[in-house]
């Protein structure tokens, strides 16, 4: 009886079988670059590059109108009402865009960097992550605007660098915290006080729970390596999030990076030979239960009233346990020729039974079901590596994704092809049959100069046989997201290290390179990463002119506390900064000497070391360049704050002549190194 119950109701989306849900009324079957009106009318494409919202007819599969928006804009949603709204994080702006009229109605003024967007059940309220504060980068926060009025009704801090968000009917809504690896639970039931219910999750102690487990009952084991193949990750990247149909539970994307050393030292207390080019390289292997590269792709999935994960613990099973009732936690190819990366965008189809996963750095969609129990159609699915059950293979560097909600068609927008792919499916269960239909719609050209475009494909790509293998599968923006950081400290042979900030510190003008300068030039130091770690091919010059131009063409993170003006203590903080000697290794328009220094930081204790002849060379002198968005400092980020920084040798003069510097000079010192 409750088979014939369950067939009643069995509804196809894109040939996936699944059972309907009634949707609630915030759920939205788009995120990233996409969105789609309330009919399905019209498709909504965000291009970050041209700083446009192209209007596509979906029946008449052609671009109808273009809609001049903000600067880099990234994420896009739609009201009941069919209004528009464009988060530009560019320019601190929020886009309005009224259906048919195509043109910007009005530019909401918000935070530094927005982009997750959502609105409530009613549409009267529109929501804004911004990445930071107006006057602090140590925390995002979460803004509300009336859409009546288009007033802002309030502000919420909500954590460091938040970026993704999901409004659910209940409300609450979730707020990522894209380097912390976390999620934030709001309430929002009192319109005008709305407040943090739930700060963290304890998600890192639930994917790390037998790891934890055993070093509490056996430390001296631990100690000693008795348990080397138990590995710990933390979350990092974690981006957009959605939610199902019914507000039950939510999905955010996010890797998981490896905290053990990336290498583990031999009897000798030396690491082993670095691999030979060409084969897995130092990235390959050591990911989470045993596969993936030490950054893996992952989805964490919520629950959505509590904001507690339901999560794999990764070193136990995780993907063969077939009685768990949501999706592996890592994301795994089911084909080991074409891998799975930088999950940046999903959507969960109508009937809840089926989520789609934007992969960036390996131009495919993959899909899973959100139940590992879920049989479709009477299918015995086996117990097997992956539960990803077809991988789609789309353009270049997709960042959205949009399901009709009549469950017939999909959408990818291609940002770095600028096309569109539209998804068409009409098997059943396992035997799925998802494919491109007709050709790829262009709807921009290219802005980026041809070397940087191609190098920005090149920095992007984990499928590239040229820059990586397709057992290592990483890509250079794997840990420098965006050009950026990923706040993570890795173990390597060297010792410790930081994933180092790219984007507007003139990085081809500060030779030598690496932590530890020992690459003359920046292609000696691509060609070793590209050959050595990532597996890849010989980094030729042409690649590396390429890869330069890209790196130099990358904005430096929006600065709040950047004035027309400096204010006193700036201008204060700058004198100290010269009177404390600091000008001179941070010096010239890079505010770097590019030699190297030792400034009291090595690492001599603990599992990752800084080797030998890193402590005879020296730590290469950084660029000071954006330091205020770039926490946590120093190679093996142990300062998470500049405060914190000074405070570590202030006495000793190994970094600056800190000592003659008062309390009230430090602190000015501490406002002109932000504004850098």
């Amino acid at each position: 009886m409750r088979m014939q119950m369950l067939a009643a109701v069995l509804v196809t989306a894109l040939g996936l079988t699944g059972c309907e849900q009634k949707p609630s009324t915030t759920y939205t079957p788009y995120s990233g670059s996409l969105a789609l009106s309330q009919d399905d009318a019209f498709l909504y494409v965000v291009d970050t590059d041209n700083g446009i919202l192209a209007v596509v007819d979906t029946q008449a599969k052609a671009k109808v109108a273009e809609v001049k928006v903000g600067l880099r804009p990234e994420r896009v949603t739609v009201g009941p009402d069919d209004t528009v709204y464009v988060s530009n994080t560019g320019n601190r702006s929020v886009s309005v865009i009224r259906r048919e009229q195509w043109t910007e109605a009005a530019r909401l003024d918000v935070g530094v960097e927005p982009r997750g967007l959502g609105l409530s059940g009613d549409g009267k309220t529109l929501y804004v992550v911004n990445a930071a504060m107006l006057e602090s980068t140590e925390s995002g926060s979460l803004m509300a605007f009336d859409t009546g009025s288009l007033k802002q009704l309030w502000e919420l801090p909500v954590g460091h660098e938040p970026r993704g968000l999901t409004v659910l009917e209940n409300d609450k809504a979730l707020v990522t915290l894209f380097l912390k690896g976390d999620v934030v639970q709001v309430d929002l039931a009192q319109r005008d006080e709305p407040k943090v219910i739930k700060a963290a999750t304890d998600l890192y102690q639930r994917v790390n729970a037998s790891r934890i487990r055993m070093q509490k009952d056996s430390p001296d084991l631990f100690e000693r390596g008795g348990f080397s193949a138990m590995l710990s990750f933390h979350p990092r990247g974690m981006g957009d999030i959605v939610a199902m149909p019914d507000g039950s539970r939510a999905f955010a994307v996010t890797r998981w990076a490896r905290e053990d050393p990336v290498v583990t030292p031999g009897p000798d207390g030396r690491p082993p030979p670095m691999p030979s080019p060409g084969g897995d390289g130092l990235y390959g292997g050591g990911g989470p239960c045993g596969s993936g590269a030490i950054a893996s792709p992952g989805v964490v999935t919520f629950d959505a009233d509590t904001s507690t994960p339901v999560t794999d613990d990764l070193n136990e099973g995780c993907h063969d346990d077939d009685d768990k009732d949501f999706p592996p936690s890592t994301i795994v190819s089911p084909d080991p020729t074409h891998p799975i990366q930088g999950p940046i965008a999903t959507a969960v189809d109508s009937t809840g039974a089926w989520l789609f996963v934007v992969n960036r750095e390996t131009n495919n969609v993959a899909v899973m079901p959100t139940n590992r129990r879920f049989k479709a159609d009477g299918e015995i699915f086996q117990a097997q590596r992956t539960s990803v059950r077809q991988l789609v293979r789309v353009g270049a560097g997709p960042n959205g994704i949009a399901l009709t909600r009549d469950g017939r068609k999909a959408y990818v927008y291609n940002a770095f092809d600028h096309t569109l792919t539209t998804l068409v499916g009409d098997g059943t269960g396992t035997s799925l049959n998802i494919r491109e239909e007709g050709p790829r719609l262009k709807l921009a050209e290219d802005v980026l100069p041809p070397e940087a475009a191609m190098g920005r494909k090149l920095f992007f790509s984990a499928i590239d046989s040229r820059m990586t293998s397709s057992r290592v599968a990483a890509a250079c923006v794997t840990c420098h997201y965006d050009g950026k950081d990923d706040g993570h400290v890795w173990g390597f042979p060297d010792g410790p290290r930081q994933t180092p900030m790219i984007a507007g510190r003139m990085i081809t003008q500060t030779g030598p390179f690496h932590w530890t300068g020992e690459f003359p030039a920046l292609r000696d130091f691509l060609d070793v990463t590209v050959r050595q770690r990532m597996g890849g091919g010989v980094v030729d010059s042409q690649m590396a002119v390429q890869l330069a131009a890209f790196m130099d063409s990358l904005p430096t993170p929006d600065n709040p506390y950047k004035r027309d003006e400096m204010t006193e203590p700036q201008k204060r903080g700058a004198e100290a900064f010269t009177k404390a000697a600091c000008n001179e290794c941070h010096t010239g328009a890079a505010l770097t000497n590019n030699k190297q220094a030792n400034v009291g930081t090595f690492v001599l204790n603990g599992v990752s070391q800084d080797n030998e002849a890193t402590r005879q060379r020296g730590l290469n002198t950084p660029s000071l360049l954006g330091l205020a968005r770039s926490a946590p400092y120093l190679h093996d980020g142990s300062a998470q704050t500049l405060k914190e920084r000074l405070l570590q040798t202030r006495f000793t003069d190994q970094h600056g002549k800190t000592s003659i510097l008062s309390d009230g000079e430090l602190d000015d010192l501490v406002e002109f190194l932000r504004i850098l």
